[in-house]
């Protein structure tokens, strides 16, 4: 009997032994996605932000002080991070393109992982809804897609109005047209940025709980989610997707009383460049469509410039950085869920943001420019075994694909064009590209095509970044897939930041620059040439 029970005991611990090697044998991961955050972060060097959570998982992993998007507008970004492949690829350039009407069977991180064991599982904004099918990319997900019902939201307040606000009287404004706010009817004037829809002020401040607002609600369902998981028996993949801070900057208050408003620092720079293309600028649509924002203007609405009194400007700032906080926060929530769990250093973590965003500088709000602070996002890693510190490599969005495969022991699809940022995180010092490249489209006015004979309106700017430059050429009727030809090229920029961080000036003419210039061209043409057909 003695005999049996002892073979008994050994089968048990070999079973519960070999579970747990299955388990283990993958790590899972941690997936966080942020909506319009740019790196104002304390970890990326911003000493009055307060983000203490987000730099607690900066202690643990490496901080990637140089990420670029491969786009700076939602849709496109996303489709790019989530499928390692570039827009010209994803053929997804705007807000409107649906994933798999033009790409059926292109393949996605999270539908990648499930081939490989994982569980996927998703909540928030992952992809844009307009960019995916049925808004989430259902073969993205092995598990059932999340998402916060009114009863998820704090007690009696309800859900937020037009999905943002909880203020009363905004509320009240909003019933009468809950299904579709009025359509703005305005002349196409070849500017993609014209706002479309009215919606409501571009800030709110009230003293309500974090789950009033839907990700606070989004976190704890994600943490009770996150525990249910770590019960399987197999690696889960938790993405989750956080909309603050993105327009509008609705927090609740004593987030916003972590800040004064008159001390917000307003950006330095707030011109256009020097002899800069038109093209590279916009009119600040996004921002615009907010029902306060008109009356701050002081500049006449037909130029590409937007003009808000400082006031507002600080307004909007002290906002941002008060979404930032909110979302910080909704952060903490996640690690601390997985140290409770013990397992906060034995599973991948990554948190990204989508792409920049303009707060003043060249008198730009929002996103949607080749400019440094639309493109350029934040990327935090930490992974089991892996030492935490910050690089100044250059890496890009479409390397996130590759590095979580690389992290999580599984083969790295041949067809992904980023690279694992693994030789980075084991040396801060390490390299693995000399650029990153990001790209927008623009649309010509008639005036301006008749001007120059062009027969498109269409316009793309591709953007080269390196550690010191930033080398950008406008082209007509143009996309990667196509032979390069220089008559299409309708505009160009260089500007270098070791001695012009703001890019006040414009220097690709100059003569002093002629042979960096030269060299940054032909990167770009090699660029062009490696992507051609492919």
């Amino acid at each position: 009997m003695k005999k049996t029970i002892g073979i008994l005991s050994v089968l048990l611990v070999f079973t519960v032994q070999f579970i747990f090697a299955q388990k283990s044998a993958k790590p899972n991961i941690l997936f966080i996605a942020v909506d319009d955050l740019k790196p104002e972060l304390g970890c990326y060097g911003n000493k009055q932000i307060k983000t203490p959570n987000i730099d607690r998982l900066a202690k643990l992993g490496t901080v990637f002080m140089n990420n670029y998007c491969q786009q700076a507008v939602c849709g496109p970004t996303r489709a790019s991070l989530m499928t390692g492949m570039r827009p010209d690829v994803t053929k997804v350039w705007d807000l409107k393109t649906q994933m798999r009407d033009v790409n059926p069977d292109i393949v996605t991180l999270p539908q990648y992982l499930i081939t490989q064991g994982y569980t996927t599982v998703g909540i928030g904004k992952i992809y844009h809804p307009s960019s995916a099918l049925k808004k989430i990319d259902p073969v993205s997900w092995s598990d059932t897609y999340l998402v916060a019902k009114e009863e998820d939201y704090a007690d009696g307040m309800g859900l937020p109005a037009n999905k943002q606000y909880q203020n009363p009287q905004t509320k009240a404004l909003f019933k009468p047209k809950e299904k579709g706010q009025e359509k703005i009817k305005k002349e196409d004037d070849g500017d993609d940025e014209t706002p479309t829809t009215i919606k409501g002020p571009s800030t709110e401040c009230i003293a309500v709980p974090d789950n009033a607002y839907e990700d606070g609600a989004n976190a704890i369902m994600a943490k009770a989610k996150i525990i249910l998981l770590e019960k399987n028996n197999k690696p889960f993949f938790m993405a989750v997707g956080f909309h603050k801070p993105h327009l509008p900057f609705v927090a609740p208050k004593k987030y916003w009383d972590l800040y004064v408003k008159e001390d917000m620092p307003l950006a330095a720079f707030q011109e256009h460049s020097k002899d800069g293309p038109l093209i590279a600028y916009h009119k600040s649509g996004e921002l615009r469509n907010y029902t306060d924002i008109p009356e701050f203007a002081t500049l006449p609405g037909k130029e590409l410039r937007i003009g808000l009194k400082e006031d507002k400007q600080k307004e909007l700032i002290q906002g941002y950085y008060a979404a930032v906080s909110y979302m910080d926060a909704q952060v903490g929530i996640l690690l601390n869920t997985l140290d409770s769990l013990g397992q906060l250093n034995n599973t991948i973590i990554v948190l990204w943001g989508d792409h920049g965003w303009h707060l003043g500088d060249h008198d730009l709000w929002e996103k949607h420019t080749n400019f440094e602070q639309a493109t350029r996002a934040p990327l935090i890693f930490a992974a089991p075994k892996m030492k935490a510190g910050a690089s100044n490599s250059l890496s890009e969005h479409v390397d996130i694909f590759p590095t979580i495969c690389a992290l999580a022991g599984v083969p790295v699809p041949t067809q992904l064009e980023g690279k694992s940022l693994v030789p980075i995180m084991k040396n801060n010092k390490a390299k693995v590209k000399e650029y990153a490249i990001s790209q927008y489209p623009r649309k010509l006015g008639k005036d301006e095509m008749k001007r120059t004979g062009y027969e498109n309106s269409a316009i793309m700017g591709y953007s080269l970044r390196t550690a010191s430059y930033r080398y950008t050429l406008w082209m007509n009727n143009f996309t990667t897939k196509e032979k390069f030809d220089v008559n299409k090229v309708y505009a160009s920029e260089m500007y270098d930041y070791t001695k012009d961080p703001l890019e006040k000036v414009n220097v690709v003419n100059d003569k002093n620059y002629d042979k960096i210039a030269k060299d940054l061209y032909g990167k770009i043409l090699e660029f062009f040439k490696n992507h051609e057909n492919n």
